[in-house]
Protein backbone atom coordinates (compact mmCIF):
# COMPACT_ATOMS: atom_id res chain seq x y z
CA UNK A 1 0.00 0.00 0.00
CA UNK A 2 1.24 3.70 -0.47
CA UNK A 3 1.63 5.81 -2.90
CA UNK A 4 0.83 9.73 -3.35
CA UNK A 5 -3.09 9.17 -1.87
CA UNK A 6 -3.97 10.34 1.31
CA UNK A 7 -3.39 7.34 4.12
CA UNK A 8 -5.60 6.65 7.30
CA UNK A 9 -4.81 5.04 10.27
CA UNK A 10 -7.92 4.05 11.77
CA UNK A 11 -8.63 2.99 15.69
CA UNK A 12 -12.08 0.73 15.94
CA UNK A 13 -13.06 -0.19 19.43
CA UNK A 14 -12.08 -3.70 19.56
CA UNK A 15 -9.09 -5.08 21.62
CA UNK A 16 -5.26 -4.09 21.99
CA UNK A 17 -2.95 -5.44 24.75
CA UNK A 18 0.53 -4.04 23.08
CA UNK A 19 0.70 -1.11 21.35
CA UNK A 20 4.53 -1.21 20.43
CA UNK A 21 3.54 -2.82 17.39
CA UNK A 22 1.88 0.29 15.77
CA UNK A 23 5.17 2.08 15.33
CA UNK A 24 5.58 -0.35 12.13
CA UNK A 25 3.01 2.09 10.57
CA UNK A 26 4.94 4.97 11.25
CA UNK A 27 5.79 6.10 7.81
CA UNK A 28 2.35 5.21 6.31
CA UNK A 29 -0.41 7.24 7.28
CA UNK A 30 -1.62 10.97 6.78
CA UNK A 31 -4.43 11.53 9.10
CA UNK A 32 -6.02 9.31 12.34
CA UNK A 33 -9.41 8.52 12.18
CA UNK A 34 -10.59 6.75 15.62
CA UNK A 35 -14.33 5.61 15.50
CA UNK A 36 -16.00 6.24 19.53
CA UNK A 37 -13.69 4.05 22.05
CA UNK A 38 -11.21 3.49 19.20
CA UNK A 39 -10.04 7.25 20.78
CA UNK A 40 -8.59 5.89 23.72
CA UNK A 41 -6.58 3.36 22.04
CA UNK A 42 -5.20 6.30 20.10
CA UNK A 43 -4.43 8.57 23.17
CA UNK A 44 -2.51 4.90 24.56
CA UNK A 45 -0.30 4.60 21.97
CA UNK A 46 1.05 8.56 22.32
CA UNK A 47 -1.21 9.85 19.28
CA UNK A 48 -3.09 12.65 18.11
CA UNK A 49 -6.65 11.86 16.72
CA UNK A 50 -7.19 13.91 13.51
CA UNK A 51 -11.18 12.62 13.29
CA UNK A 52 -13.50 11.54 16.16
CA UNK A 53 -16.64 9.89 14.44
CA UNK A 54 -19.55 7.64 15.90
CA UNK A 55 -22.33 8.38 18.18
CA UNK A 56 -20.06 8.76 21.40
CA UNK A 57 -21.62 5.78 23.37
CA UNK A 58 -18.81 3.76 24.48
CA UNK A 59 -16.16 6.85 24.75
CA UNK A 60 -15.59 7.80 28.08
CA UNK A 61 -15.96 11.48 29.38
CA UNK A 62 -12.01 12.00 30.42
CA UNK A 63 -10.97 10.30 27.02
CA UNK A 64 -13.58 12.95 25.27
CA UNK A 65 -12.18 15.77 27.55
CA UNK A 66 -8.62 14.49 26.56
CA UNK A 67 -9.26 14.40 22.75
CA UNK A 68 -11.05 17.99 22.78
CA UNK A 69 -7.90 19.36 24.40
CA UNK A 70 -5.97 17.82 20.96
CA UNK A 71 -8.50 19.97 18.80
CA UNK A 72 -9.68 16.93 17.41
CA UNK A 73 -12.55 17.60 14.65
CA UNK A 74 -15.66 15.56 16.58
CA UNK A 75 -18.45 14.32 14.00
CA UNK A 76 -21.55 12.80 16.42
CA UNK A 77 -24.16 10.49 15.34
CA UNK A 78 -27.16 10.17 17.40
CA UNK A 79 -27.87 6.39 18.82
CA UNK A 80 -30.16 5.15 16.69
CA UNK A 81 -27.91 4.59 13.59
CA UNK A 82 -28.11 2.04 10.81
CA UNK A 83 -23.82 1.47 10.53
CA UNK A 84 -21.31 0.92 13.35
CA UNK A 85 -18.95 3.46 14.31
CA UNK A 86 -16.25 1.63 12.25
CA UNK A 87 -18.51 1.89 8.89
CA UNK A 88 -18.68 5.46 10.32
CA UNK A 89 -15.40 6.08 10.15
CA UNK A 90 -14.77 4.25 7.00
CA UNK A 91 -16.97 6.32 4.96
CA UNK A 92 -15.76 9.19 6.55
CA UNK A 93 -12.65 8.37 5.23
CA UNK A 94 -14.13 7.88 1.83
CA UNK A 95 -15.19 11.71 1.71
CA UNK A 96 -11.72 12.58 2.51
CA UNK A 97 -10.03 10.78 -0.16
CA UNK A 98 -8.29 7.91 1.83
CA UNK A 99 -6.99 5.21 -0.61
CA UNK A 100 -5.76 3.01 1.74
CA UNK A 101 -6.28 2.64 5.60
CA UNK A 102 -5.17 0.38 8.33
CA UNK A 103 -7.45 -0.42 10.86
CA UNK A 104 -6.23 -1.63 14.68
CA UNK A 105 -8.17 -2.80 17.32
CA UNK A 106 -10.59 -4.18 14.63
CA UNK A 107 -11.17 -7.60 15.58
CA UNK A 108 -12.37 -8.04 19.94
CA UNK A 109 -14.53 -10.26 22.02
CA UNK A 110 -17.19 -9.55 20.28
CA UNK A 111 -17.58 -11.81 17.39
CA UNK A 112 -20.54 -9.83 15.41
CA UNK A 113 -18.77 -6.83 15.48
CA UNK A 114 -15.13 -8.40 14.13
CA UNK A 115 -16.77 -10.45 11.40
CA UNK A 116 -18.73 -7.12 10.09
CA UNK A 117 -15.58 -5.54 10.28
CA UNK A 118 -13.86 -8.44 8.00
CA UNK A 119 -16.89 -8.25 5.70
CA UNK A 120 -16.24 -4.41 5.58
CA UNK A 121 -12.86 -5.21 3.85
CA UNK A 122 -14.40 -6.61 0.86
CA UNK A 123 -17.37 -3.77 0.45
CA UNK A 124 -14.59 -0.69 0.06
CA UNK A 125 -12.39 -2.59 -1.54
CA UNK A 126 -15.48 -2.57 -4.09
CA UNK A 127 -15.44 1.14 -3.06
CA UNK A 128 -11.82 2.35 -3.96
CA UNK A 129 -10.05 1.54 -0.18
CA UNK A 130 -7.48 -1.43 -0.06
CA UNK A 131 -7.74 -1.85 4.04
CA UNK A 132 -5.86 -3.68 6.02
CA UNK A 133 -7.23 -5.13 9.66
CA UNK A 134 -3.88 -5.50 11.79
CA UNK A 135 -3.13 -6.62 15.11
CA UNK A 136 0.17 -7.40 16.96
CA UNK A 137 0.09 -11.21 15.52
CA UNK A 138 -1.70 -10.91 12.17
CA UNK A 139 -2.74 -8.84 9.13
CA UNK A 140 -6.42 -9.66 7.34
CA UNK A 141 -6.75 -8.43 3.86
CA UNK A 142 -8.41 -9.00 0.69
CA UNK A 143 -6.64 -10.34 -2.80
CA UNK A 144 -8.68 -9.68 -5.81
CA UNK A 145 -7.01 -10.01 -8.94
CA UNK A 146 -2.88 -10.12 -8.36
CA UNK A 147 -0.95 -8.89 -4.90
CA UNK A 148 2.27 -9.36 -3.25
CA UNK A 149 2.45 -10.07 0.43
CA UNK A 150 5.71 -9.49 1.99
CA UNK A 151 6.08 -11.88 4.53
CA UNK A 152 8.96 -13.99 6.71
CA UNK A 153 10.45 -17.31 5.47
CA UNK A 154 8.21 -19.89 8.06
CA UNK A 155 5.36 -17.27 8.45
CA UNK A 156 1.69 -18.51 7.90
CA UNK A 157 -1.00 -17.00 5.32
CA UNK A 158 -4.29 -18.49 5.37
CA UNK A 159 -6.28 -17.75 1.61
CA UNK A 160 -9.97 -18.25 2.45
CA UNK A 161 -12.86 -17.63 -0.45
CA UNK A 162 -15.05 -14.95 -0.19
CA UNK A 163 -18.54 -14.10 -1.86
CA UNK A 164 -18.55 -18.07 -3.42
CA UNK A 165 -15.55 -19.86 -5.11
CA UNK A 166 -12.72 -18.41 -5.90
CA UNK A 167 -11.04 -19.18 -9.22
CA UNK A 168 -8.03 -20.09 -11.26
CA UNK A 169 -5.73 -19.21 -8.27
CA UNK A 170 -1.97 -19.39 -8.57
CA UNK A 171 0.73 -18.80 -5.70
CA UNK A 172 4.65 -18.16 -5.47
CA UNK A 173 6.48 -18.50 -2.74
CA UNK A 174 4.28 -20.74 -0.63
CA UNK A 175 4.90 -24.23 0.58
CA UNK A 176 1.48 -25.57 -0.86
CA UNK A 177 1.47 -23.71 -4.73
CA UNK A 178 -1.59 -23.13 -6.12
CA UNK A 179 -1.45 -23.64 -10.27
CA UNK A 180 -4.66 -22.70 -11.80
CA UNK A 181 -6.91 -24.41 -9.05
CA UNK A 182 -9.93 -23.27 -7.28
CA UNK A 183 -11.08 -23.08 -3.58
CA UNK A 184 -14.34 -23.77 -2.38
CA UNK A 185 -16.48 -21.38 -0.06
CA UNK A 186 -16.90 -23.08 2.98
CA UNK A 187 -13.77 -25.16 2.88
CA UNK A 188 -10.78 -25.17 4.62
CA UNK A 189 -8.25 -26.12 1.96
CA UNK A 190 -6.41 -22.71 1.94
CA UNK A 191 -5.34 -22.65 5.88
CA UNK A 192 -2.15 -22.67 6.77
CA UNK A 193 0.00 -22.31 3.87
CA UNK A 194 3.45 -21.46 4.80
CA UNK A 195 5.64 -18.67 3.25
CA UNK A 196 8.84 -20.43 1.86
CA UNK A 197 10.42 -16.88 0.56
CA UNK A 198 10.27 -13.27 1.83
CA UNK A 199 7.58 -12.57 -0.59
CA UNK A 200 4.52 -14.40 -2.04
CA UNK A 201 2.48 -13.42 -5.13
CA UNK A 202 -0.98 -14.43 -5.41
CA UNK A 203 -3.08 -14.16 -8.42
CA UNK A 204 -6.82 -14.86 -8.67
CA UNK A 205 -8.92 -15.76 -12.33
CA UNK A 206 -12.20 -14.76 -10.44
CA UNK A 207 -13.80 -14.29 -7.13
CA UNK A 208 -12.19 -12.71 -4.01
CA UNK A 209 -9.82 -14.19 -1.20
CA UNK A 210 -9.39 -12.99 2.39
CA UNK A 211 -5.82 -13.24 3.17
CA UNK A 212 -4.79 -13.84 6.70
CA UNK A 213 -1.18 -13.43 7.78
CA UNK A 214 0.02 -14.33 11.17
CA UNK A 215 3.28 -12.57 12.37
CA UNK A 216 5.45 -14.33 14.02
CA UNK A 217 5.75 -13.29 17.76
Amino acid sequence: MGGNSMNALIFAGGNITDYDFIEKYEGFYDIIICADSGALHALNAGLKPDYLIGDMDSISEDVMERVKKLNTEIICYPKEKDFTDTELALEYALKLGVKSAVILAGVGTRPDHSLANIFLLVRYLEKGIDLVIADRDFEIFVIRGEKEINGEKGGILSLIPLKGDAEEIYTEGLYYPLRGESLLFGTSRGISNVFIKEKAKIKVGRGILLGIKINSI
